[in-house]
């Protein structure tokens, strides 16, 4: 696939491994309960981006072992992180707005699921400032879209939410495929279980 953006590696250095690297003491900082749609928007954007980046670079690193570090001379390589990074990252902000807005519907009786598009659409704009190549944009979008239209807002939240995001981690990551194949089953759950931590803090924080 050809690139059509400029990658800049520092960026990816800065931003992408300090929040891996931090990403295990997260679990002790206090959590901002979730009490308006501004809340929920901060909180699907903050737990998207950490689950993709988390479960993407986890996954490298294992897959590659202790010189895996080695690889960031390769700028073909980095590329190819970046461009992971941004398209699972698009897709796990899906899954979390389904999801919320899902749940929300069924168990706090919310009725404007139409907020579903002003969220995602709000934080894809941001993204945009922040590098977000225009073909993930463009498909992001336009892949929210079809989802939107097929969403059954009162099941969603209870029926593999998050399996989109958990494929676009086995698709995108950039392994070799005879590789992925073997790892197919570890991928998936890996992301699923990151997931699975997001529901119950999710859970905790619209609590009364």
């Amino acid at each position: 696939m050809a690139l059509k953006y400029k990658f800049n590696w520092k960026d990816l250095k800065l931003e992408d491994f300090k929040i891996y690297l931090l990403a295990l003491f997260k679990s002790i900082l206090p959590k901002k309960r979730i009490k308006n749609i501004d809340d929920l928007a901060e909180f699907i954007q903050k737990k998207s981006a950490w689950v993709a980046q988390v479960t993407l670079f986890g996954y490298l690193k294992t897959r590659m072992g202790t010189k895996w570090v080695l690889h960031f001379d390769d700028e073909k390589f980095l590329a190819s992180i970046n461009l992971a990074k941004w398209n699972i990252y698009s897709v796990a902000l899906q899954d979390l707005t389904f999801y919320s807005l899902s749940y929300l519907k069924v168990f706090s009786d919310f009725q404007d699921t139409n907020k579903a598009s002003e969220i995602y659409d709000a934080i894809i704009a941001n993204e945009i400032k922040n590098g977000m190549p225009s073909d993930v944009v463009a498909n992001a979008r336009e892949t929210f879209s079809e989802r939107l239209k097929k969403i059954d807002w009162s099941t969603y939240y209870r029926s593999w939410p998050f399996n989109e995001s958990a494929l676009a981690l086995y698709k995108w990551a950039p392994v070799a495929e005879d590789l992925k194949t073997l790892d197919r089953k570890i991928v998936l759950n890996s992301m699923i279980l990151k997931w699975e931590n997001i529901e119950k803090e999710f859970l905790k924080l619209i609590s009364i």
